[in-house]
Order: C-alpha cells, then structure tokens, then sequence
C-alpha cells in the first residue's frame, strides 16, 4: 500500500488555480509534519511548503508566498495545496512528503522527509 498518494494536478492557463490533495495511508502521519516539493526537468528538487500538526505552523517557499496555501484535515489523513495565480515557472511534478519524527518543527531539507508520494504533474501554459 502506497502510503501517500498525491491528486489534482493538471494543466491549466496562467493565472488559473488547481487544488492538490495528498491522501497518507496509516496512523504513522497522524502527528508529522507534511508538506509538498516540486521538480522540474532538468532542476534540482525544491521545497513549496510544508504544515506542523494540528495546522499549528506552515512555512512557504518565497515564490509561492501569497498564491499558495497549505492545509491539512488530520480526521481524515489528508493534506492541500490550493495553488493560486499559478505561473508557467510553477510547472513541476509535486510530491507529497510526510515527517513523522517532528509533529511541531518544520526541515526544509529533503533529508528531513522520510515518505514521498510519487507525484501529480502541474503544467501552466501561458
């Protein structure tokens, strides 16, 4: 069983928005940190955003400040991203992380993250 499965993505003109959802399978992210990298061909992986538990604290990547948010439903194992005013750079497969060793402090390091779903594809055409 996958333990995150990623969903939403999808092409969509400049300026539009897509919602992303990240089902986790087991009780282990009930308390971890989760959060969303991206990659676009031929780039280095790179952090978008990332939510403590209990939605207490969410960190963003300085180009998706203010366009992207980041929220998660504990009942229901489920983290988004809702992508606003999304812009043909923001193109990239995004993946679902999951960091069940901090509940409260958020690693932006890819090192930090323990689960990785396989991603959903987002492409904005201009």
């Amino acid at each position: 069983q996958v333990p995150l499965v990623e969903t939403g993505g999808g092409l969509v003109q400049a300026g539009g928005s897509l919602r992303l959802s990240c089902t986790a399978s087991g009780g282990t992210f009930n308390r971890a940190v989760m959060g969303w990298f991206r990659q676009a061909p031929g780039k280095d992986r790179e952090f978008v955003a990332a939510i403590t538990y209990n939605s207490g604290v969410a960190e963003y990547e300085e180009s998706v400040k203010g366009r992207f948010i980041i929220s998660r439903d504990d009942a229901k194992n489920i983290i988004y991203l809702q992508m606003n005013n999304l812009q043909p750079e923001d193109s990239a497969t995004y993946l679902c992380v999951a960091d069940p060793k901090r509940a409260h402090v958020i690693s932006r390091a890819e090192v930090s993250f323990n689960y990785w779903g396989q991603g959903t594809q987002v492409t904005v055409s201009s």
